[in-house]
């Protein structure tokens, strides 16, 4: 299963007999999201331009599920009725949701938010599973070898822009003064403007406490979204293009 984009470096974990239902009830669920993210490409430029959790890979993989394959998103009500009377009602808003004919598959993109947003949709998925809602909830983020290797990326990326003081960030975006400090702290300590500005700019941009697989992974380890049936991707440094 996801064999393809395994072999380009994706992390795939299927959790609570999550691959069971994958392969014998929703095949096509599984072509269509492989399909998709085999079409991932990152220029390293966005990166550095990209916003938050809403950035502009985000958006493209958001477009092709959505315009494409019919991933869209739905929001799902649920009511508490006793003796005809409405006593509670719930909503839980997912971004991607498809029906196959062996069930229905949501799907969550976090590209770059910080990390409770994991916490919230696994207890989506969680209460929508017991609820009969959904058969499989799925996050996509990014995966340990392009957390990992987001510094050097940033490195590279600013010695073959030429970026080589505050001056020439104008091109990209505008410090804060902030950061300004921070950035002439570590160009000290790391020996070039580059380095220093690289290590600066990853730990604000896509630090720790954002959502990267390793946060992820904790989550569900620990027992989040439990007995979901959950699948976890990770896109991997592979798709960034330098």
């Amino acid at each position: 299963m996801f064999a393809k984009i395994k072999k380009n470096g994706f992390q795939v974990l299927a959790l609570h007999h999550a691959e069971a239902i994958l392969k014998h009830d929703m095949k096509a669920a599984v072509g269509e999201l492989e399909a998709a993210l085999s079409r991932i490409a990152i220029p390293v430029a966005e990166l550095v331009h990209g916003g938050g959790g809403e950035g502009e890979l985000t958006q493209r993989l958001r477009r092709v599920l959505s315009d494409e394959y019919g991933w869209r998103k739905h929001k799902f009500e649920i009511r508490k009725i006793i003796d005809g009377k409405e006593k509670e009602s719930i909503y839980h808003e997912i971004d991607h949701v498809k029906e196959f004919s062996g069930g229905v598959f949501a799907l969550e993109i976090e590209w770059n938010n910080k990390d409770p947003f994991y916490d919230r949709d696994l207890e989506n998925f969680k209460r929508l599973h017991a609820d009969g809602a959904i058969s499989v909830g799925a996050i996509i983020t990014r995966g340990s070898s392009l957390q990992e290797g987001m510094r050097e990326l940033i490195t590279d990326f600013a010695l073959k822009e030429g970026i080589g003081g505050m001056g020439d960030l104008a091109r990209f975006y505008t410090p804060t003064r902030r950061q300004e400090e921070l950035i002439a702290k570590a160009v000290e300590s790391k020996g070039s403007f580059a380095a220093g500005w690289a290590h600066v700019f990853v730990a604000d941009k896509f630090g720790e406490a954002t959502t990267h697989w390793r946060k992820l992974e904790d989550r569900v380890r620990r027992g989040v979204g439990n007995p979901c049936p959950l699948l976890l991707i990770g896109i991997p440094r592979s798709v960034v293009i330098v």
